[in-house]
């Protein structure tokens, strides 16, 4: 499932493609019609993400709420902006994209960022006309023979505008809303820290935490706790913090929950600059390449059941909590 970090990315590439611009919608599929026929024609004028929603405005106060859950994604087409996190998923942006960026150099203090806070395996400056496919099996092409293309598969909406085409496939939740509607759905999520970063959403953090008695591996999944953590967030965080994930939220000292909101709006700001989920920190150059294009060496536990802690040497285990899979360390989170 997307977590926080993919969603962010996603908006930025409709800020920089789609805000501003008049565009077409439809829904080849058919499930989308009526709210696409409400779209059409209207200039988007904002996007935005909180946890894992992402919020498109459009003129005429109407706003895209998208929620891409277990197997929605993007794929963009025509003359789009190249950056990191599109390169590495073959345009399908969405994925956890757990399969790696390659980045030419081996420093970390060489990834450059433009200032929209991208980092870019090409040149950010120049969009190129490309098809970026949908699945994983498929490479990306050398270009377009007509724009737009053709849709593939169950394109529940399509946005089109002169130069880019977006496909929005599998989403959870796809549905137009007003401005009181869009304020209703936020109202109820956590504070994200990209977009709550100051005093009053870590203390909203800590007081929701401090007072129930769900454990604190749950409680970092539940959204409307804190937004856009995941499954690979919630064990990499809770590694960090040393904590035991089966801890109720009322037993965490109130200083190790104010950690673990400062930790995570650190790898959440890490996550959207480089399309990654890294959770190591003070790498190496060489380390932070190989991290960088791996999973297997860019986290602490997440998919390391059976392996030797990296800290302890004790076999990481993996559980069931919350209908997902928890990866923890039994000794360093005793």
């Amino acid at each position: 499932m997307p977590e926080g970090h993919s969603v962010h990315r996603i908006t930025r590439q409709f800020e920089r493609n789609f805000v501003g611009h008049v565009v077409h919608a439809s829904s080849p599929q058919g499930r989308f019609a009526e709210g696409a026929a409400d779209l059409d024609g209207r200039r988007m004028t904002d996007a935005r993400a909180v946890g894992k929603q992402m919020f498109l405005g459009f003129e005429g106060d109407r706003w895209l709420r998208v929620h891409l859950g277990m197997y929605g994604a993007w794929d963009f087409a025509g003359d789009i902006l190249m950056d990191a996190t599109i390169a590495a998923a073959n345009g399908r942006m969405g994925q956890t994209n757990q399969r790696g960026t390659f980045l030419e150099s081996p420093n970390p203090d060489a990834v450059v960022l433009d200032a929209a806070g991208e980092n870019s395996i090409t040149s950010i400056g120049a969009p190129r006309r490309t098809r970026l496919r949908m699945s994983e099996s498929e490479k990306e092409g050398d270009g377009l023979d007509t724009f737009p293309p053709e849709p593939i598969g169950q394109v529940r909406v399509r946005l089109l505008t002169d130069t880019v085409c977006a496909d929005l496939r599998g989403p959870t939740a796809c549905e137009v809303l007003d401005p009181a509607q869009v304020e209703q759905v936020v109202a109820k999520l956590g504070p994200d820290p990209l977009i709550d970063s100051g005093q009053a959403a870590e203390d909203r953090f800590a007081a929701s935490v401090t007072r129930k008695p769900t454990p604190i591996g749950l409680l970092l999944m539940d959204q409307n706790v804190v937004a856009g953590i995941g499954n690979v967030y919630r064990a990499e965080l809770l590694f960090r913090a040393r904590q035991n994930p089966h801890t109720p939220g009322r037993q965490v000292p109130e200083e190790h929950v104010r950690h673990l909101w400062r930790d995570w709006a650190k790898l959440l700001r890490i996550g959207v600059e480089t399309g990654q989920m890294m959770t190591m920190d003070d790498l190496d150059p060489e380390a932070f390449r190989a991290a960088m294009a791996n999973r297997a060496d860019r986290h602490w536990v997440y998919k390391r059941e059976g392996l030797p802690c990296r800290v302890c040497g004790t076999n990481i285990v993996v559980e069931e909590m919350g209908a997902r899979k928890l990866y923890w360390c039994p000794y360093c989170q005793a």
